[in-house]
């Protein structure tokens, strides 16, 4: 469904665990590429809950990543994870930019607070762990209480409990997204931009000899 297609998780210490670990597994269950992106290079910690989980290897350098490389992002949540990505600023800059290429991005608990910070949450509809109720708000966005909320080509869900409708909503979310850009780029081929306009029979008749000589009356 998803063969070769690249997926981006963005994440640093502090991400929760599970909230990586099983939509990353749909993810690869529906043949994408995932890749694991991070502020700085080796291992990231996980947790779970209070305590610490395992590490995670590091794919790339933030630094190093291109929004135009991945078809869609995936932000895990925990607490420190998204506090520190937040105020990162090629962290911010690279969502920005899927969300600007109209790219599905997924965030669940609270992953959230780096979509706050990219300024382009105004006007959406939005969940969230429910304390970052207000900072949504305050961005502009409309916060629901709600296990999955998709607004076009943006996923967002409250917690771990909503892991198994998030995973499925954001491979199919990811499965329509490609079927719509295969569309467009189907409709380009056959119609592509460059070629002239067939000239209807009216606009023939209106550019014969008679309106050429009015033309040149003039």
């Amino acid at each position: 469904m998803l063969t070769g297609r690249k997926v981006a998780v963005l994440a640093t210490d502090g991400f929760e665990q599970v909230e990586l670990d099983v939509p990353v597994k749909a993810l690869r269950d529906a043949g994408a590429e995932v890749e694991v992106i991070a502020p700085h290079d080796g291992a990231i910690q996980g947790m779970k809950g209070s305590e610490k989980g395992s590490e995670l290897k590091v794919d790339r350098v933030i630094s190093d990543a291109h929004a135009a490389d991945y078809s869609a992002l995936l932000l895990p949540g925990g607490v420190k994870n998204p506090d520190a990505l937040r105020q990162n600023e090629a962290a911010v800059k690279f969502v920005k930019q899927m969300l600007e290429m109209n790219k599905p991005v997924a965030a669940i608990c609270h992953a959230p607070w780096v979509l706050v910070e990219t300024g382009l949450l105004r006007g959406r509809t939005v969940t969230s762990y429910p304390s970052l109720k207000t900072d949504l708000q305050n961005a502009g966005a409309k916060w629901v209480d709600q296990e999955v909320v998709k607004d076009e080509k943006l996923l967002t869900s409250r917690k771990p409990d909503d892991l198994p409708a998030f995973s499925e909503a954001l491979v199919t979310m990811l499965s329509e997204s490609i079927s719509e850009r295969e569309l467009d780029n189907m409709v380009e081929q056959t119609f592509p931009a460059s070629d002239p306009l067939p000239l209807s029979s009216s606009t023939i008749a209106s550019s014969g000899p008679e309106n050429q000589s009015r033309g040149e009356a003039r």
